[in-house]
């Protein structure tokens, strides 16, 4: 399908297709005006350690898991017959 752009480049519609500088700024704003309003969340440092945690073991918790022999992750059929003799 045709674009319409300046450059030929494809864009997203919106926010996906808007100046990155352009999406911190509307970003900011939200951010903002819920902190104004009393509506933002605000981590403690219990609940920031927590959430690290829990992000940690999502993008490498399994990968160490599975190096380590543990089992973990989704791996499944990875356990038996290794293929060495």
């Amino acid at each position: 399908m045709a674009n319409t752009g300046d450059k030929g480049e494809s864009r997203g519609r919106g926010f996906a297709g808007m100046d990155p500088e352009r999406q911190r700024q509307i970003s900011s704003q939200g951010g903002k005006a819920a902190h104004q309003k009393g509506t933002a969340h605000e981590f403690d440092s219990e609940e920031a350690r927590e959430a690290g945690r829990k992000g940690g073991m999502v993008s490498g918790g399994r990968r160490r898991a599975k190096e380590s022999g543990e089992g973990g992750g989704e791996g499944g059929g990875e356990q038996s017959g290794g293929g060495e003799s």
